[in-house]
């Protein structure tokens, strides 16, 4: 009987609370942020806890204050939260370095030790000092469990793909771009809290790996170690997330349609019409402590309704405006709670009191039957952890020469290096004369295909159609489990994952960078070979299209590339954007004309791809490198055109010319600085890559050379044209051998390589001997294997192209 009252209690208490419309907590929850001594974070504080009690956030809430003994004598803010002082550490009492941001897990440490409430709690919410509680942050409702934290999306930490994470963490592959928002059990964060502090104070150290294209801190300065500490800590104790992008937005932002955030996180600028606010500009401002002072008004709701016609971009000016009114709500209580005068009345005064502004901020839950709700149910939040991510295949066209083996080199190494998820396969065209002389076999997992650089109809001499027709014959020739296709050109270098979750590809609408210059899509050219001309992207180089997509498209590709190729009437500059009017580029028509005959319309993003010698945009870290065009750094300089016919993959230690150091090419202006840096970036990684070659294939190691080569280089003339560039000749550029690579120490290698190889092969002419003398006699004593048959030996046939059977070739290379 005791037990069903117990049970009748706790479903009536349910509906009570179900009905009053609050979020019951069948376990113990508590909210953390950390702050220092300053005017800066008690402002932050005010807004933060307001919107937590506004919010009807469960359990309490504790401010973990670090303060220095100085600091502490004269901060004023003591009664702003519930808070809980830990040691100030930032200055670092061990190495001396000013970091604050330190002071974070420091104090979640701090507390863990000290405080009675980590005792008695199930779950821990982390926030930051800068943000907004819209509802409430129930982990358990979040998709959050024992072992697998939830937390918000951090795609900037791209320390997590390269070789950071491998210097800082013995798993990177466990390592997650995450921060923000933190929602996880207690038990998980006993574990990680140490290893986060340890790892933050590791990074921190590490000045060497400081730098933007490592980080992706855009101020190289190490500024967000912090961050980092967390990923590279978690990753250590095994700890995986469940990612969310939907529940956090940083004002200024449109939000995705039909997402409703619980989170706002005002670390950036933003503005609303001819208003902004960035909280770096209120670094030293007391507003806090300044009776009746607010900061400056944002437009009224009914202004920004008639400021932006698009909903969903109207939306995020509406969050931008929350966030904001929400902040000096929390001033106005704040002062009225210290004794501060009544405030005169104004209509910005009379808003935030008014009825309107308070249905605006009603808590937002994500599972209650509200009308907010049922759109968050369409797409929820905690959904999109649980979803697997599709499996992606990549792809790159090359044909057998010297010219595409190093790009190959080049590209496949940054496959690797980028943590681009699935496999990689190489598109080889091939003649049959080709196929027979090719050396090249093991530079990528590859599918062979017929070439087609001379057309087997027309005659004409066209090696770009090469790649819808090796994309056609993989699709035809392979089975593949892939849901998306990432499709590349080799000459480009990855520098982190192109994935269709991040870039938001889906079936019908797939992703691809801007080629502006196909000018083609808005004239004559376009009316011509396609009937939806207003379909037409100017789109190319990286492709992620959904394999459902390609299947339907990739025939219309080729066809339409032939159909262009054909129409040399409209080869003109004027017609195509081609500088050479010669029909070069018909093939990015083909697919422009082909994806405009399925309607099949492109997200066109700016950021994914970059070419070297050109400035990125502000913030922007690009994850391809395209060196399809010359590019230089002060006096050095690099056109892939002038290595078309030189061996550097098969010549030992071969390299391009290094490019300058980045320190000797400072610049005052940051943008030409970043420029220069990204081409260094690229060229580094291709030299990198050729080296890593070299050493595979067993090179002559440089130690093992005599005193007397040293000090020897040798180069090989490149034959070239000369040109002109910026008004001065260029000069011959040549393949730059190591110092060990002199002429006597090439002759030497080929000797011993020819010693050892004809030790092997009069061993391997006993051992067959031997064996055969065996199998004769085994056969004459009469011995049967019980049961067993001999499978006969069946020869690879050939293609009426004269290929080897390409489902026998490449089917060991797909997923």
């Amino acid at each position: 009987m005791p037990t069903f009252r117990s049970l009748l209690l706790f479903l009536t208490l349910v509906l009570l609370g179900q009905a009053d419309g609050k979020q019951q907590a069948p376990w113990r929850i508590h909210t953390l942020f950390s702050v220092e001594c300053q005017d800066y974070f008690d402002w932050q504080t005010v807004g933060l806890v307001h919107s937590f009690n506004k919010a009807q956030q469960p359990g309490p809430i504790t401010r973990l204050l670090s303060c220095t003994d100085e600091q502490r004598k004269r901060y004023r803010g003591m009664g702003l939260a519930p808070t809980f002082e830990v040691p100030s550490m930032s200055k670092h009492p061990r190495t001396g370095d000013w970091y604050p941001a330190i002071n974070k897990p420091a104090g979640i440490v701090h507390w863990l030790n000290h405080s009675k409430d980590a005792d008695n709690v199930d779950w821990v919410v982390i926030l930051d000092a800068d943000m907004i509680i819209r509802g409430p942050i129930i982990p358990w409702e979040l998709g959050a469990e024992k072992g697998k934290p939830v937390a918000a999306y951090y795609g900037y930490l791209v320390g997590c793909d390269n070789i950071l994470a491998r210097l800082h963490t013995k798993h990177p592959e466990l390592c997650d771009k995450v921060g923000g928002l933190l929602a996880m059990h207690i038990d998980d964060l006993r574990v990680l809290a140490p290893m986060w502090l340890s790892k933050t104070e590791e990074v921190r150290e590490d000045r060497a790996h400081w730098g933007t294209n490592i980080t992706g801190d855009i101020y190289g300065q190490g500024w967000i170690s912090e961050m980092y500490g967390y990923s590279f800590g978690a990753a250590e104790v095994g700890l995986r997330h469940k990612i969310s992008d939907d529940l956090m937005i940083y004002p200024g932002y449109t939000p995705r349609e039909g997402v409703e955030p619980i989170l706002l996180h005002y670390g950036l600028p933003f503005t609303v019409g001819n208003w902004s606010f960035s909280k770096l500009t209120h670094h030293e401002d007391d507003i806090v402590y300044q009776c009746n002072h607010l900061f400056p008004p944002p437009p009224f709701p009914r202004e920004v309704q008639m400021m932006e016609t698009n909903p969903n971009k109207r939306r995020g000016l509406f969050f931008s405006i929350e966030c904001i009114n929400t902040l000096n709500e929390g001033l106005l209580l704040h002062h009225a709670s210290v004794g501060c005068p009544k405030r005169i009345w104004s209509k910005y005064l009379s808003f935030l009191k008014s009825k309107t502004f308070s249905e605006l901020t009603k808590p937002k839950y994500l599972t209650h039957n509200s009308s907010q709700s049922q759109k968050a149910e369409k797409q929820p939040a905690i959904d999109a952890p649980e979803r697997p991510h599709p499996k992606i295949h990549t792809l790159f066209s090359t044909e057998c020469s010297p010219y595409f083996d190093w790009q190959t080199v080049g590209l496949v190494h940054s496959f690797h290096l980028s943590g681009q998820p699935g496999n990689i396969t190489r598109l080889l065209s091939c003649t049959d004369e080709g196929l027979k002389r090719y050396t090249g076999h093991d530079l990528a997992p590859t599918h062979y295909v017929p070439s087609m650089s001379q057309h087997p109809l027309t005659g004409d001499w066209y090696p770009a159609i090469n790649k819808p027709a090796a994309v056609l014959h993989w699709l035809n020739h392979v089975e593949t489990d892939a849901e998306f296709i990432v499709i590349l050109d080799a000459d480009m270098i990855l520098r982190g994952p192109i994935t269709p979750w991040e870039f938001k590809a889906e079936r019908g609408r797939p992703v691809s960078t801007p080629y502006d210059y196909l000018i083609g899509c808005d004239n004559e050219l376009a009316k011509i070979h396609t009937r939806n001309p207003e379909a037409c992207d100017k789109v190319g180089g990286v492709i992620i299209m959904h394999i459902d997509d390609l299947r339907k498209f990739a025939l219309l590709w080729l066809h339409k590339t032939e159909e262009v190729r054909a129409d040399k009437a409209h080869y003109a500059t004027n017609f195509t954007g081609d500088i050479y009017g010669s029909g070069w580029i018909s093939e990015m028509y083909g697919y422009s004309f082909g994806a405009a005959e399925l309607n099949l319309r492109h997200s066109i993003n700016s950021d994914i791809l970059i070419y070297p010698g050109y400035i990125p945009g502000p913030g922007v870290e690009p994850r391809v490198f395209h060196y399809g065009l010359e590019f230089s750094v002060g006096n050095w300089s690099f056109d892939k055109a002038n290595w078309r016919n030189t061996d550097v993959v098969n010549t030992c230690w071969a390299k391009f010319q290094d490019p300058p150091d980045p320190s000797s090419v400072a610049s005052t202006d940051v943008n030409i600085q970043r420029r220069d840096q990204l081409s260094i970036e690229c060229m580094k990684t291709l030299n990198k890559a050729l080296y890593l070659h070299h050493k595979r294939r067993n090179c002559l190691d440089p130690s093992a050379q005599t005193n007397s080569n040293e000090g020897i280089k040798r180069e090989v003339a490149l034959p070239q044209s000369f040109g002109r560039t910026d008004g001065s000749f260029r000069r011959i550029r040549r393949l730059s051998l190591p110092d060990f690579a002199s002429h006597s120490s090439l002759l030497d290698a080929k000797d011993q390589v020819f010693s050892s190889l004809r030790f092997w092969m009069v061993g391997l002419w006993a051992i067959s001997v031997l064996g055969f003398l065996a199998v004769i006699s085994v056969v004459l004593s009469g011995r049967k294997g019980d049961g067993l048959r001999s499978k006969p030996y069946r020869n690879k046939r050939r293609s009426s192209s004269g290929f080897s059977d390409t489902n026998t070739n490449s089917q060991q290379f797909q997923d």
